[in-house]
């Protein structure tokens, strides 16, 4: 078994790398204290391909790897997690979900324009009502009276790129007369500018203040039958299929995150001395540290294990899941002993953990709750849960085909 990057892999890491160290990191700390995403992000994401890093040229892509894609996410969350929250949402939730389930028309009109950064996409699962019991969501999709449209009502909450994004995924009620609620879900693509579609960001949140985070609400939103993602009732199937590729991309970043703490500790506990000497010389420093290094060197190695898998085709609910859960919960913990070795000074905003800290608490809620990802685990374990095939599976990486 061969561990080592290719080299195009070491290459789109160091691109990455450079933009967000030299280009992101000396303004978010300004954009985190004003709770505004910096205006330069979202063009420059595109001007880079990173918005299209892992789809086919043909689409608008760079034609490049899921295990790109992973790389790409730590990189980006080592400098803030609203930088991976972008990848998250517009890349592993939308823009895969249209290479898995669209047709040939829908990945020219949706897909292309995502890829190539000219268009932003988000995700319409959480409702204010509704999170992790996903099929009691409130939104609805009827067939108007010639059945060449859907009039779509409802509200999804806790969107990211609510206010930025140019299309969203929105998963909606179709069929409520179908006896199985699994199956009474459909999927969506819908375009921002439509009449009925207002949306907004949400302010004061806990971490991830350089981000755009809202709601989005249609109100007798009409939307052409051609937009429906995938066949009527495959709705959940299609968003546990996106929750996928969305938690390859957290479990990625959260190992980013893992990193960050560990090298702003690494380097304090060299800086700062105590009874005389570093404080990276007592060995309860040197236990956290060790910590961290063995949670992000277990983290990175089951996100390198989905994206092989993901790269071959394989169905990876199961790994994709424990990186989430493992990852999330390991970066928080990380932050919270980077505060720790800091002291009262990684109280303060002066230095990054603190908002290591609040960024990385969302992570352990959202795309899964731990505890979900923990019955999850569970499930599989004791035989319980099994993952049943899909019409549509996420395509194995063809570098030839990708790259044509």
């Amino acid at each position: 078994m061969d561990f080592t990057l290719a080299e195009e892999h070491l290459q789109v890491q160091k691109m990455v790398r450079d933009f967000a160290q030299k280009e992101i990191k000396p303004v978010i700390k300004e954009a985190d204290r004003s709770q505004t995403m910096h205006p330069s992000v979202l063009p420059r994401m595109g001007e880079l391909g990173i918005l299209g890093i892992c789809l086919p040229v043909k689409y608008g892509g760079q034609g490049f790897d899921y295990i790109t894609l992973g790389l790409v996410c730590e990189e980006l969350e080592v400098v803030d997690t609203s930088l991976r929250v972008i990848m998250s949402v517009h890349m592993g939730l939308n823009s895969l979900a249209l290479l898995q389930w669209g047709t040939e028309e829908q990945k020219q009109k949706f897909l292309k324009p995502q890829a190539e950064g000219k268009k932003y996409a988000m995700f319409g699962l959480t409702e204010p009502g509704v999170g992790s019991d996903v099929v009691n969501m409130a939104s609805t999709a009827k067939r108007s009276a010639n059945a060449d449209e859907y009039i779509v009502n409802g509200e999804k909450m806790w969107i990211s790129l609510a206010s930025k994004a140019h299309h969203i995924l929105w998963m909606a009620r179709t069929n409520p007369e179908r006896p199985d609620p699994h199956d009474q879900l459909s999927a969506f693509i819908i375009e921002t500018d439509r009449p009925g579609v207002t949306r907004g960001d949400i302010h004061g949140k806990l971490g991830v203040r350089a981000g755009s985070t809202g709601w989005v609400n249609c109100s007798d939103v009409r939307v052409p039958a051609s937009n429906r993602l995938g066949e009527e009732g495959e709705g959940f199937k299609i968003a546990m299929s996106c929750l996928d590729n969305g938690r390859y991309t957290v479990g990625s970043g959260a190992v980013g995150l893992i990193r960050a703490a560990l090298e702003a500790s690494v380097k304090y506990a060299g800086e700062r001395k105590t009874f005389g000497k570093e404080i990276g010389k007592h060995q309860l420093v040197q236990q956290k540290i060790a910590r961290m290094v063995r949670d992000y060197e277990m983290g990175r190695l089951l996100y390198l294990q989905a994206g092989w898998m993901k790269n071959m085709g394989r169905r990876n609910t199961r790994e994709t899941s424990l990186c989430k859960w493992f990852a999330t919960d390991a970066s928080f913990e990380a932050a919270n002993e980077a505060i720790q070795i800091h002291g009262a000074y990684g109280y303060s905003d002066e230095y990054d953990v603190e908002r290591y800290l609040r960024n990385s608490r969302g992570a352990v809620i959202y795309e899964g709750t731990s505890e979900i990802h923990q019955l999850m685990q569970a499930g599989y374990a004791l035989g319980y849960r099994k993952d049943s095939s899909l019409r549509c599976e996420l395509p194995a990486y063809d570098e030839r085909a990708w790259r044509e």
